[in-house]
């Protein structure tokens, strides 16, 4: 049976694939190793790798080993300090008070200083990140009254709870010294990155590798322990999956082993299979519908898909129990938020069919009553094989959907830019909290080409009024309130249709310590990963 090191909290009950677990945290009394360079796969190579503007998981996975956030994730809950040590926020919701830790240099020997972390939230999160300018546009001064204080100052009360979970994700500081005067978006430093962390940016060879070395001047004495890491330029996952057999590469993270190859994997000697370190970084399966497709405008055709989604056989057959079936627009891992009570829409052909009668859509010769575009997101193994299984659904109800497979820079512009399609199949990222990246997919207004947001072309003033109150609401039960309200109109509207929430595995040679050991470990720091002998 697979020897997979899984998760402590979150698929438990995923199945026999997922069953034998090595304990977590079994080799922490060993004595970390200095030394080693860590040979990784990455399976993309982003063109920008800075953080603080494209806030990814790609661009996570390499860039957080350079460049750090404020805080970061911890295992059981809460947030570890990262470059700042303490944050408290005013009674009226309008001031935060960060403390930073003092004796940081950048990777170029300047210091650290609250005047980076002043230019990097009003010139670089508020203007130009992706969900930055969500998250910051109520930000209208960060005073710096000393060089370990930043106090953020809003215009409107901001949720601590709110700022508090986006900072693993939204905070990447910059060097201003580096960035100021320039044009941000084209600066070199985007891919020769200058930061903090314990590692420093040493050679990119385009098509081949990024290769990191080991910041002997980090803040976190004695740490890293490694040398280096090398993130290996690898697109084709058969080629990963061989390259672990044959030890040619150390770890491979983001199931970059495709799932199936996983049982066998796990059988290799020396090699672990490990689902822990994701559960802050949720994916989610969606389809996603330009409600202004005159079928699609009618909510009764909208729930008719959703009822012709059997999300247990998209969980137990295409992620092969890696994933759960959603309830909602909020993951199940987010006990906070999540409202357990909320049902989705279950397998039914028969209500489908009656719902799809009742639009006034009935079948004609052929059975067909109306045919769609579907374009399945090229960027996930799983993206595709449900694009296929939808299309197999549909046509169940009479619903002819023609699958449209493009490129991923064609697909974005399609989907994302243009909103040239019917129905497409997305993998957003849950960041921790609906404000950061779940309530800009319901919220109107949004002016079009803006990536990422209400492609959805859904307009709804009461959802727009929930969103809104969120927003400013400092009291954490209240807010928690009106994010269950908002998953109520979510689930009754279905501008977009949540199926599924996944995590990922890693692939790693048993020889690599500390793997997975917090929730966010994929897209963290690794200042504390090391090789054994």
């Amino acid at each position: 049976m697979p020897k997979f090191q899984i998760s402590r909290r979150r698929f438990a009950e995923a199945g026999a694939m997922l069953a034998a677990a090595t304990p977590f945290g079994a080799l922490a009394q060993e004595t970390p190793r200095r030394g080693g360079v860590l040979i990784v796969a990455a399976d993309g190579e982003p063109r920008n790798i800075n953080p603080a503007i494209v806030a990814s998981n790609g661009v996570f996975f390499m860039a957080s080993k350079v460049i750090e956030p404020l805080a970061e994730m911890k295992e059981g809950g809460g947030f570890a300090p990262r470059l700042a040590t303490s944050w408290e926020g005013s009674a009226d919701g309008k001031t935060i008070t960060f403390k930073l830790r003092s004796g940081v240099t950048w990777h170029d020997g300047k210091p650290f200083t609250s005047a980076d972390v002043a230019f990097s939230a009003l010139e670089v999160w508020k203007k130009l990140q992706n969900f930055g300018r969500v998250l910051f546009k109520e930000l209208e001064a960060v005073d710096t009254p000393d060089a370990q204080t930043a106090i953020f100052k809003f215009a409107k009360p901001t949720p601590l709870q709110l700022i508090e979970n986006a900072l693993p994700a939204l905070t990447s500081v910059l060097p201003k010294h580096v960035y100021e005067g320039s044009d941000i978006a084209t600066n070199p430093a985007n891919v020769k990155l200058v930061g903090t962390g314990p590692f420093k940016f040493a050679e990119y060879k385009p098509g081949e590798y990024y290769r990191l070395e080991r910041n002997p001047n980090y803040w976190d004495e004695g740490k890293p322990w490694l040398d280096g890491i090398i993130f290996r330029v690898m697109p084709d996952r058969g080629a990963i999956a061989a390259a672990t057999e044959a030890n040619q590469i150390q770890l491979s993270a983001f199931s970059a082993v495709p799932l199936a190859d996983l049982a066998r994997i796990a059988k290799v000697p020396g090699v672990k299979v490990i689902a822990d370190g994701y559960d802050g970084v949720t994916y989610q399966l969606i389809v996603e519908i330009n409600n202004q497709k005159k079928e699609l405008s009618d909510p009764r055709v909208r729930r008719a898909i959703a009822h012709a989604i059997d999300r247990t056989f998209v969980t137990d057959t295409i992620f092969l129990g890696t994933a759960k079936a959603s309830n909602g627009p909020i993951p199940l891992f987010d006990r906070v938020m999540n409202d357990p009570q909320l049902a989705a829409p279950r397998f039914d052909v028969a209500r489908a069919n009656a719902l799809l009668d009742e639009a006034g859509y009935p079948r004609a010769s052929g059975g067909v009553r109306f045919s769609l575009k579907l374009l399945p997101a090229p960027w996930f193994e799983q993206t595709r094989q449900f694009g296929d299984y939808l299309r197999q659904a549909l046509r169940a109800v009479g619903i002819d959907a023609q699958i449209v497979n493009n490129d991923p820079a064609g697909h974005t512009k399609a989907v994302y830019t243009d909103r040239a399609y019917d129905l497409a199949i997305g993998s957003p990222v849950y960041r921790n909290d609906p404000a950061i990246s779940t309530t800009v997919l319901y919220q109107s207004g949004i002016p079009a080409g803006v990536p990422f947001a209400n492609q959805y072309n859904y307009k709804s003033d009461e959802m727009d009024g929930v969103i809104a109150k969120a927003a400013s609401e400092i009291d954490p039960a209240k807010r928690a309130a009106l994010y269950r309200d908002f998953q109520q109109i979510a689930n009754r509207d279905l501008p977009i249709i949540h199926v599924a929430e996944w995590t990922f595995i890693t692939v790693a040679r048993d020889s690599v310590r500390n793997v997975g050991n917090n929730p966010r470990w994929a897209t963290s720091h690794w200042a504390d990963a090391w090789l054994a002998a």
